[in-house]
């Protein structure tokens, strides 16, 4: 069955093909950066990840974008009882299965760089 042409609802949303979820998912400037850092450098905490993407605005777009990508199971959020908190990030299982497709990207942009510097 192809999904290229059918009408696909998944969370009170409409998708044209299954590439629109993806990128719905994942597409963005951020959040294939921090699923980048948390699938190869393994668990961070969330200043850890700040310092890791400094050009991202901490309270506003770090703090959503990890709660979207909890949300839609990419990461796991996992809370230490503790005062103060302790809170780290880590990828979920789909998640890890996106690093693949991230190396791959990585790869290309290092083979663009050399290109075009």
């Amino acid at each position: 069955m192809s999904l290229e042409r059918c009408v696909l609802n998944l969370k009170n949303k409409e998708y044209a093909c299954t590439f629109e979820i993806a990128m719905d998912l994942i597409g963005g400037k951020w959040k294939p950066i921090i699923i980048w850092h948390l699938g190869s450098k393994g668990t961070k905490r969330f200043s850890e990840l700040k310092k890791l993407i400094p050009k991202i605005t901490q309270k506003k777009m770090l703090t959503q974008q990890l709660r979207e990508l909890e949300s839609d199971k990419l990461i796991i959020r996992k809370v230490y009882p503790q005062v103060p908190p302790k809170v780290e990030y880590s990828l979920a299982e789909l998640g890890e299965s996106l690093m693949p497709i991230l190396r791959m990207m990585c790869n290309w942009g290092e083979v663009y760089y050399e290109k075009n510097r």
